[in-house]
């Protein structure tokens, strides 16, 4: 097959969506949909991100399996522009054409370079939820428009294309994050947001630039959601999916789940009812013990870390799961080959600036505001992140905190990076001695599955 150019490929898959959006008969959709597989292998080849492409038609191709049902429901029920945007930014861009340059720049630069980047446009927001690690930065912190932009601008030279907002609240700073949308027409944006400033003008716009996608975030129960976020929140939560679910947009959930939690929010009434909302995904996060005055009784057991583990992964079964993609962002390591963060697929930047491994690890040796994009992936703690990952061969047991608490000790004194916690700074070994419990308890489980695992694929 001959090479495809970027803008060749580019233009084929938008025909190929706007072909698609036109078939209503589910086997002339599939038909097309198909097509669009062939052309992301054409364009990939030669590439290192070893898909298994015939696997993958079998199940685009097969009206029964659940990944055709869930890309069906996705062009009946999304506004055109939306699904059209999304595709070419977040699966063109980000996917295929990012990818391809984000491996090219690994080999040139000889460090890690992110899929993706989240940052805190704000450290503001409009809820007071009790054990959030966000308030620990305050409440008076902000990136300027030209802060996000320029991260942005860096971050497309080295193939990056996918830019998630956490904060605070993100859609403090709605305006500015439709006018990014604007201005990077190549990029796909995700803002993970607690829902309540989600209103019909807002849907408007995101209709409009079609780039962005909202998780909404939830605990469960409207009794366990509100006794976090505050009275009401969770009414407020589902009237914002059903807004956005009528305007056609992109939008799922995001769940910490905890050893209080992490039976009900994967339970199927659970998961159905993020269906009928319309959902399209659920973002899982192991809860962290972040803070000085975080709690180590809400870490799951093992034995709930597993029952966890293994349900979310029924539940985004792609040949029979139940209709919602879900992402399990500790105990997906395995497919990852462990740790994500220090900019191998991904790092933080929070509202003052500084640059940290990961969301959840607040150490940094580097700000924005005097480094580029570049200079913070080669700065001490993600050089040192890149020469150490993976680290444990069981990745089932990625993290240099939660389950290698050894490691972050080590790593945050031999970089000197320093706290970026400016309320309540916490030491390494205070962070990384709440987890010790749970690493030593979580080892041996972990190192049983990973063995039965391993002798299952015969290695």
């Amino acid at each position: 097959m001959g090479k495809l150019t970027h803008a060749s490929a580019r233009k084929a898959a938008g025909l190929g969506v706007d072909v698609i959006l036109k078939k209503v008969n589910k086997k002339d959709r599939n038909e097309e949909m198909l097509k669009l597989v062939d052309l992301m292998e054409k364009f990939m080849e030669g590439d290192e991100l070893a898909l298994d492409y015939d696997w993958i038609r079998g199940l685009v191709g097969d009206e029964n399996t659940a990944l055709n049902g869930y890309l069906n429901r996705a062009f009946d029920e999304l506004d055109p522009n939306v699904v059209k945007t999304t595709v070419l930014n977040l699966g063109f861009e980000a996917m295929l054409s990012g990818t391809k340059t984000m491996h090219a720049m690994r080999k040139e630069h000889g460090c890690n370079i992110p899929w993706l980047i989240l940052m805190d446009p704000t450290s503001a927001c409009n809820l007071h939820c009790t054990g959030c690690w966000a308030a620990e930065y305050g409440n008076k912190l902000n990136l300027s428009y030209d802060d996000l932009t320029k991260v942005v601008r860096e971050g497309k030279e080295l193939g990056i294309h996918f830019y998630m907002f956490t904060g605070g609240e993100p859609l403090v700073r709605k305006d500015d994050i439709i006018k990014l949308c604007d201005e990077h027409r190549d990029c796909q944006f995700l803002a993970f947001t607690n829902g309540t400033l989600v209103d019909d003008a807002f849907c408007e716009e995101m209709k409009r630039v079609g780039n962005l996608m909202l998780a909404i975030s939830l605990e469960g129960s409207p009794e366990v959601n509100d006794l976090r976020r505050g009275e009401g929140v969770y009414e407020k939560v589902m009237a914002a999916m059903d807004r956005l679910k009528e305007n056609g947009l992109i939008f799922g959930t995001s769940i910490c789940y905890t050893s209080k939690n992490c039976e009900s929010v994967t339970d199927k009434d659970f998961i159905q009812l993020m269906v009928d909302k319309g959902c399209r995904y659920a973002l899982y996060f192991h809860y962290m013990p972040v803070g000085n005055d975080a709690s180590v009784e809400l870490l799951p057991s093992p034995e709930q870390r597993v029952a966890t583990k293994n349900r979310i992964r029924a539940i985004r079964n792609l040949s029979h799961g139940e209709g919602l993609f879900t992402m399990d962002f500790q105990n997906d390591g395995e497919y990852m080959d462990g740790c994500i963060a220090g900019g191998r697929n991904y790092f933080h930047i929070n509202a003052n600036g500084d640059a940290e491994p990961c969301v959840f690890i607040h150490y940094s040796n580097a700000n924005i505001h005097d480094s580029s994009l570049l200079e913070i992936l080669k700065s001490p703690l993600f050089m040192a992140y890149h020469d150490n990952q993976p680290f444990n061969d069981n990745h089932l047991r990625p993290c240099p905190m939660l389950e290698n608490p050894e490691i972050l000790q080590r790593l945050v004194k031999e970089t000197g990076a320093v706290s970026t916690d400016l309320q309540s700074p916490e030491s390494a070994e205070h962070l990384c001695g709440k987890c010790e419990g749970y690493a030593s308890s979580w080892k041996p489980v972990a190192d049983r599955l990973w063995q039965e695992e391993k002798q299952a694929e015969g290695k």
